[in-house]
């Protein structure tokens, strides 16, 4: 929960919206934790992908286990372990509704 923690507010640091972390630890053995949230420009989502992977690597000698899409594309995914991050446009986030997909998942705190 630590790094699920840390991230979120790294994303508010960088102004994301709609930010979103579900604890998916009674519905999926794939990751404890999503955090789900919405950037305006590519070049936010950029910054944020950077940012969050510049931080937790100098903080905590965390990398990401994988990182996928681009910001360019409207979501990238990044694949820490215990927490998976979607990074994503409004229009993507609209289409894929990871939301509605993972609805039985407890919200633990969103951020609008």
């Amino acid at each position: 929960m630590d790094v699920a923690n840390r991230i979120v507010a790294l994303v508010e640091e960088k102004q994301a919206e709609d930010i979103l972390l579900l604890d998916l630890r009674p519905v999926s053995i794939i990751a404890d934790y999503f955090l789900i949230l919405t950037v305006d420009s590519e070049r936010q989502g950029d910054a944020i992908v950077e940012w969050i992977s510049k931080t937790l690597k100098r903080e905590n000698r965390i990398l990401p286990l994988h990182v996928e899409g681009t910001a360019g594309g409207g979501w990238v995914l990044m694949d820490y372990g215990d927490v998976i991050v979607h990074i994503m446009t409004p229009d993507r986030r609209s289409f894929y509704q990871l939301e509605e997909i993972w609805k039985q998942a407890p919200v633990v705190l969103r951020i609008q």
